[in-house]
């Protein structure tokens, strides 16, 4: 097995940006969801919500932010004593906001009230104890630093989507960080531990999906096949704790480095037992 792809989200909810080399921080990978669209009290914003998100191409520039959506382009900076508190799903995070100018442009842009975050070197937030042991650090992501993926899961939703008469669906929909090459579907429910380039990752906590999944990520539409029907086929989760259609795991890197497209993945630790599905009748 390989790396076949490596994407980074810099601003959350916004397009993915492939990578063929990617550094990777205790926090996840550089560049990754480190800015954030808000509601003007701060609750955060997705592409559950505002579907235009994903056909915003952000770039960062440094400490700033290059924007562009339909031919339209911003430049947005940071102060660092320019703070907003934010809260996602229920976390506080005190960011740096984007200035005036910059927000009334994106309230323009999407057509309602709406401020730009950023994750700063001053911004603090750690999740997913229970799950990793200990609190990870992570940036604007929904829980974890790290989303892996891999190719023969994706080949099995799709068949199930062709037998349903659906279209099938390219794995942007997942809005992965690492995809590995796999011949195995579902494999990965078994990984505890993966090695990729000399970076540990524990697999500590199935993905549940969201609307997001029926989303094209090219124009933010509802269209095409959609994996929530397919993955409700054979992976719906059986377990309480986290309930729904289940694809990908979510990973906490143990230690930092570079990893690269080609990279060999090797299953360092490997479970016992898989996560829980139900069972159609």
């Amino acid at each position: 097995m390989q790396v076949e792809g490596l994407n980074i989200h810099p601003l959350k909810s916004g397009r993915a940006i492939p990578l063929e080399t990617a550094t990777v921080r205790i926090d996840g990978l550089a560049g990754d969801r480190r800015y954030m669209i808000v509601e003007p009290d701060g609750r955060f914003i997705t592409q559950r919500e505002l579907q235009a998100l994903a056909r915003v191409e952000a770039t960062a520039v440094g400490e700033s932010l290059h924007l562009e959506i339909d031919g339209r382009q911003l430049f947005a900076s940071f102060e660092p004593e320019d703070r907003l508190d934010v809260v996602i799903w229920d976390t506080p995070v005190n960011a740096a906001v984007a200035d005036p100018a910059v927000n009334e442009a994106l309230s323009e842009w999407f057509a309602r009230p709406v401020k730009l975050v950023h994750m700063d070197a001053m911004a603090r937030r750690a999740e997913g104890e229970a799950w990793a042991g200990t609190a990870a650090p992570v940036g604007f992501a929904d829980g974890f630093p790290v989303l892996v993926t891999t190719t023969a899961s994706l080949a099995d939703l799709n068949a199930t989507l062709t037998e349903k008469g659906q279209e099938p669906v390219g794995m942007d929909r997942f809005r992965t960080n690492i995809l590995v090459s796999s011949d195995e579907p579902w494999a990965e429910d078994l990984w505890e531990t993966i090695e990729v380039g000399g970076v540990v990752f524990d697999l500590v906590k199935p993905c549940a999906r969201c609307i997001m999944t029926t989303q094209d990520q090219t124009t933010g539409e509802r269209i095409g096949g959609n994996p929530i029907q397919g993955l409700a086929e054979k992976r719906m989760s059986a377990d309480r704790r986290v309930p729904g259609v289940l694809f990908g795991w979510n990973a906490v890197p143990r230690n930092e480095g570079e990893i690269r497209l080609g990279d060999p993945v090797r299953v360092t630790k490997t479970r016992t037992e898989r996560w829980p599905m139900k069972v159609r009748t």
